[in-house]
């Protein structure tokens, strides 16, 4: 995982060059109305171009980044800076300084809405929101040192604004030689343009390891979403304890799967009767039915979280025990039925890397060299049968160190089902399944829950999992081929799924239009949750509590204090985002905004009642000062960095550049609104009014979070937007029931 968090340190070197320019734009603007005579509107102009030049850059940002890549866009944002950093080093009047701001922006635009992006689709889905926070915490961290930088500048005897403004030229040079040099290009872009062996190659760079078939085969399911995805769910054990091998000869339902060890085996036996999981499926859990506008998608996800299995006991290692689950051919079974391919390597060993690597090849990606060797299973005339790789690199840990997970991250196994039947003319007919497999915990299962077996299906005193499953239609088996009736599961290239370019056309999919409510309300709420109102008011509120007149008998000048106390505040939000990303993947998104919100929802009352209530002088210094530390600290713990977030992760990978543009452009007009109306809001209803309205925004926002927004903590990115897909399915069955 070093590698992926290197790239994720260098990535956010771009939101460092944001908090960068927004904190020297603040400083040196004080020295350029005065040296150009600017009239305020032109001043408002030259801090809004940057902003103006961002929401611009945003509108088509996303769309050419699913069209020509992640990288090249970051390339092109590193060098918008270090241009625009040296056109504002020169700027010899105020029309030149406006079209550096401009180009800044279209920097900004870039790195706000695609370094997010960047760091999900390369991040481990372990460690996925700890690397997101990483932005929040470069961008305040740029800020405090460009602060720093300008109040240093700001006791020289003739300071100097454009170099204020043109030292971004530096650091966004260092930014561009990262990027260029050591920055790969996104995983799953280049899967999704059928690049494969390229992918292959950065996932073994970003993972440190050889064997990344099983995230190489997660990244193809993530081309498409499946159709018709359903909730399945099993209880998996040794064969002999769950069937017999005549049995499951005869039972369709019945799953074989092998083992790492020869001659062990389990059987995945399909759940009979009522259970939590078809009460989720049907009408939510118990405890949404008492909550009439939950989303069904917040108990779906959450029925993930709350039912994983006890680390360390018999059923936490049995899972992993099932390797990575790629199912592959039996090089040893000659059979008529297969695809050329197969039979063309089916004197060979195993399926491996032979000759070169080719995006062609797609058992050369999907299948390493550390593969050994492969237990599959032939179907049955009428069963089906899930295959599992076995000897894979990933089971073969260190001696005395326990079995981690072989999945796809979080708990979760991919794996693929084939099932056949008898056509009406004698020939085999058969399907293809995708399945995302997830351990669950014992069969006392909490309310709400996925699973919740009835006691007659488990077997007593045996060694046996419980396991929800999505399963739906596999990526590369298309449409067209299950029109030609195929007799094995024959897939399609990936690059002949790709599609040419976003497509505005999936953005009415039911899944997608749930994660787009999700994400542009999120995005929405953030921004009139009051953070501008309160970062504007914060100087007057520190100047009020004694900071000015403390520094000012140190013979600091006002503008010099100023600075100095927009370093302080900056300051102070670091160690709150450094616990953002430590329990950003622990305690999870949704849980943290529904414990910081109601902080920010109190200070905001406090600060009401002190600019209300006439509290003398010191007092209401205090209370302000306090409020205004918690809300800064608890809003970049959670409110900050989560919506962010929660939109690089909840859309597909064909079309997550284009639904990222769209929250963030959403973003930016709300940012522009919320910093044109301050100044009229203060004016009209005074700072009591406007801290009045940002505390009914954060309660609409919490209560949003709660009905709407799910915990996606550790799951894989493929793995929530099949649940979105899913939870749309089940709420349109139930609307026209």
């Amino acid at each position: 995982m070093n590698g992926a968090v290197l790239v994720a340190l260098a990535a956010t070197i771009g939101n460092f060059l944001q908090g960068w320019d927004n904190a020297t734009i603040a400083g040196a603007v004080v020295y350029i109305k005065k040296e150009l005579a600017l009239d305020a509107s032109v001043e408002g102009l030259v801090v809004a171009m940057s902003l103006i030049g961002a929401t611009l850059v945003t509108t088509c940002s996303g769309s050419i980044a699913d069209s020509i890549g992640r990288r090249p866009m970051l390339i092109m944002s590193s060098m918008l800076y270090f241009l625009s950093g040296l056109i504002m080093l020169w700027s010899p009047n105020v029309y030149v300084l406006l079209i550096a701001r401009l180009l800044d922006g279209f920097g900004i635009g870039l790195a706000v809405t695609l370094v997010p992006l960047y760091i999900s689709e390369t991040a481990p889905s372990e460690i996925r929101g700890s690397l997101n926070t990483l932005p929040q915490f470069t961008g305040s961290g740029g800020m405090f040192l460009a602060y720093c930088m300008i109040f240093g500048m700001s006791l020289m005897t003739a300071p100097s604004w454009r170099l204020m403004l043109g030292v971004l030229s530096i650091p966004s040079l260092i930014y561009f030689v990262l990027v260029v040099l050591y920055l790969p290009e996104s995983p799953r872009w280049l899967v999704s343009k059928g690049r494969m062996v390229e992918a292959k190659q950065v996932l073994q760079k970003l993972r440190g390891i050889e064997d990344v078939s099983g995230e190489m085969a997660l990244l193809v399911e993530g081309l498409a979403v499946g159709i018709e995805p359903s909730i399945e769910e099993y209880i998996i054990g040794p064969a002999n304890e769950l069937t017999d091998d005549q049995d499951l000869a005869t039972d369709k339902d019945h799953i074989k799967l092998y083992g790492p060890e020869e001659g062990l085996s389990w059987v995945a036996k399909p759940v009979t009767g009522q259970s939590s999981l078809a009460l989720v499926s049907r009408q939510g859990s118990m405890v949404q039915q008492s909550v009439p506008l939950m989303d069904p998608l917040v108990t779906l996800f959450g029925s993930v979280h709350e039912n994983l299995p006890d680390t360390g006991s018999m059923r936490s290692m049995l899972f992993p025990n099932f390797g990575s689950m790629i199912s592959t051919m039996d090089p040893h079974v000659k059979d008529d039925h297969w695809d050329e391919e197969s039979l063309q390597r089916e004197g060979d060993d195993y399926p491996s890397d032979v000759g070169a690597d080719s995006d062609d090849n797609l058992q050369s990606p999907l299948i390493s060299r550390q593969t050994t060797a492969v237990e599959t299973v032939v179907p049955h005339p009428h069963g089906s049968t899930l295959s599992v790789r076995r000897h894979s690199s990933l089971m073969q840990g260190n001696a005395g160190e326990g079995v981690g997970s072989m999945g796809i991250g979080g708990g979760w196994q991919l794996a693929w089902k084939w099932s056949e039947r008898e056509g009406e003319d004698g020939t085999k007919e058969g399907g293809f399944k995708r399945i995302y497999l997830h351990q669950e915990a014992g069969p006392g299962s909490r309310r709400g829950s996925l699973v919740s077996v009835p006691g007659g299906d488990i077997p007593e005193d045996g060694e046996f999992i419980q396991a929800a499953a999505l399963v739906s239609q596999p990526a590369l088996y298309s449409k067209e081929l299950m029109d030609q009736h195929p007799v094995g599961p024959a897939m399609v290239h990936p690059s002949e799924t790709a599609s040419k370019g976003p497509s505005w056309a999936a953005l009415l999919e039911p899944g997608v239009k749930r994660a787009l409510i999700v994400g542009i309300g999120i995005q929405i709420l953030q921004q009139f949750s009051g953070i501008n109102g309160v970062m504007y008011y914060t100087p007057q509120i520190l100047e009020q509590a004694g900071v000015g007149v403390l520094l000012s008998n140190f013979g600091i000048a006002s503008d010099s204090a100023s600075f100095l106390i927009s370093a302080l505040t900056n300051f102070l939000m670091l160690p709150s985002v450094a616990i953002a990303m430590r329990f950003m993947d622990v305690a999870g998104r949704r849980s943290l905004l529904l414990y910081t919100i109601p902080v920010l929802i109190l200070s905001l009352i406090c600060l009401v009642i002190g600019n209300t209530v006439n509290l003398g002088s010191v007092a209401h210094a205090v209370v302000s000062t306090i409020c205004v530390i918690l809300y800064f600290c608890f809003f970049v713990t959670g409110y900050g960095p989560i919506p962010n977030i929660l939109c690089s992760e909840i859309f597909p990978t064909r079309v997550r550049g284009l639904c990222i543009a769209i929250c963030a452009l959403v973003f930016w007009i709300c940012d522009v609104i919320v910093t044109y109306t301050l100044p009229v809001m203060l004016n009209s209803i005074g700072l009591s009014g406007v801290f009045g309205i940002y505390a009914i925004v954060c309660v609409i926002s919490w209560i949003f979070v709660f009905l709407r927004v799910p915990e996606t903590k550790g799951m894989p990115l493929e793995v929530i937007t099949e649940f979105f897909a899913v939870g749309a399915r089940q709420a349109a069955i139930a609307k026209h029931e």
